[in-house]
């Protein structure tokens, strides 16, 4: 058995991190520039979300979770003789894994016998999720850190999150995308297609109006799926949204519904959550849209 430990990126809620007995290092987020809260501890989710609506011109920072944080969190454990599994947002977006890598070195300084694996999930906000929860599912059902690790590795690459957000003021400010291309797309009220994988962020095209980007998300779910030749029994889907929950609902009924259709002796379980501070500092308060990566299923 081990202990498994990630950052505030995953998104998962404190009742879910409390269900799922796993441990969540939050990350900082920043109102003004100057003073930083812990996410979802010292300041909630929701109010964060009203402060960009209510402020659109302000553009709030993140900081990642210090070397301080997960040198605690991992010394407990160590202590404690438990093998941890550390899962951290992508690196190609935060330094994050690396604060945790060397928190781990200076641990084991102390305890050489410390069982800490720490993972670049290549993934952010609904595919960490995911990551997470298969991890959960390994370890609930018996497999060692080390088969874990194992397939996580191998796995972790099929993470993909297909999503649209309301403009692209905060990719552009973050510098995620050109300031030219993103001004003509506010301009001329084009809705971006914004495609994660890899760890990274990239174009996928564009859509016209808001109902027309949910559907090309959908449309690219499906393509995800009829291109491994898989069903949604294979995968975890996860839709995420950002300040609008009712329209998080609808994508998620949709999406239900549009897989249930196409897939009818699967299933179809499909996840939702709400997008956290850290993502949405990134993608402002109107992303929207589904993560997918393979899931765990136990042999025999």
């Amino acid at each position: 058995m081990f202990d498994i430990i990630t950052d505030s990126a995953c998104d998962l809620t404190p009742e879910t991190a409390q269900k799922l007995n796993i441990e969540v290092i939050p990350f900082y987020v920043s109102l003004d520039g100057e003073h930083y809260r812990k996410e979802g501890q010292e300041i909630a989710v929701r109010d964060f979300y009203q402060f960009m609506v209510d402020n659109p011109s302000a553009y709030p920072k993140t900081s990642l979770p210090s070397l301080e944080d997960f040198e605690t969190a991992f010394r407990a454990h160590a202590a404690a003789g438990r093998p941890v599994l550390c899962l951290c947002f992508t690196s190609k977006m935060s330094g994050c894994v690396g604060s945790a890598r060397n928190a781990r070195e200076l641990v084991l300084e102390d305890f050489p016998d410390a069982k800490i694996e720490v993972m670049d999930t290549t993934a952010a906000t609904v595919t960490e999720s995911i990551v997470v929860e298969n991890a959960v599912a390994m370890r609930d059902a018996g497999c060692t850190l080390e088969q874990t690790v194992d397939w996580l590795s191998a796995e972790r690459a099929t993470n993909q999150i297909f999503f649209t957000v309301g403009n692209l003021d905060y990719l552009i400010k973050g510098g995620r995308i050109g300031k030219a291309a993103g001004r003509a797309a506010n301009i001329l009220g084009i809705k971006p297609m914004i495609l994660f994988k890899e760890g990274e962020i990239f174009s996928a095209g564009v859509a016209r109006g808001r109902q027309k980007s949910f559907e090309k998300a959908l449309d690219q779910l499906m393509a995800y799926l009829t291109e491994r030749n898989a069903t949604p029994d294979d995968y975890c889907i996860t839709v995420g949204y950002g300040y609008d929950e009712e329209e998080g609902k609808r994508l998620w009924m949709q999406t239900r519904a549009a897989l249930r259709a196409k897939y009818p002796a699967c299933k179809c379980e499909v996840g939702l959550l709400q997008i956290g501070c850290t993502i949405a500092v990134h993608t402002g308060p109107y992303a929207l849209g589904m993560g997918v990566m393979r899931r765990w299923k136990k042999q025999g």
